[in-house]
């Protein structure tokens, strides 16, 4: 599965061979789809491959979706065969933009950026908009930011018995540190 991911970051970043790059192979990507009265839902993955080209703003992360982890080994379970499907779909990814991004810019105070970009989860594109938090310490770029995310775009399947107890609206969150590479 390394290898597949290693590949596919690979592929998504081609580009970006002679580009100014920033990158972090420990990128957090949380998920959060609590409805009041039930039991949290909450998610979090660690290894989430991001790359920044600081020439021009374009970005792009792979997760591999089994590195998810929740409070309980079953919720995960689910999670992994019944929702993501990730003997079908083991990779999310991320392709973008940060909107009028400029590297001479970036300060040590953070400063507010739209990234935009396509997010193909479950094997669906779909185009996605964040509002990202970006300054830059210690020669490491930092970036924060949420997006919501619907299952029903994604053509995840949610049982009827259980639809009242998972959140139509998905909150994202991700944070990352990023390194020049």
């Amino acid at each position: 599965m390394k290898k597949i991911a290693l590949l596919s970051v690979s592929l998504l970043f081609a580009g970006y061979a002679s580009a100014q790059k920033y990158s972090s192979k420990t990128g957090k990507i949380v998920f959060e789809a609590s409805v009041p009265l039930f039991e949290d839902i909450f998610a979090q993955d660690d290894n989430n491959l991001v790359i920044l080209n600081t020439d021009n703003g374009e970005m792009a992360s792979v997760s591999a979706v089994k590195n998810f982890r929740f409070k309980t080994k079953l919720m995960e379970e689910h999670f992994n065969e019944s929702y993501a499907e990730t003997s079908k779909y083991p990779k999310a990814t991320f392709k973008g933009k940060i909107a009028g991004f400029d590297k001479t810019k970036i300060a040590a105070s953070p400063q507010k950026y739209t990234v935009q970009g396509t997010l193909n989860f479950h094997g669906v594109d779909k185009a996605v908009v964040s509002t990202a938090t970006i300054y830059t310490k210690d020669g490491k770029i930092y970036m924060q930011g949420n997006f919501i995310a619907k299952p029903v775009d994604y053509k995840v399947t949610i049982p009827k018995m259980v639809t009242k107890k998972i959140a139509e609206n998905v909150n994202v969150e991700y944070n990352y540190i990023l390194i020049k590479s």
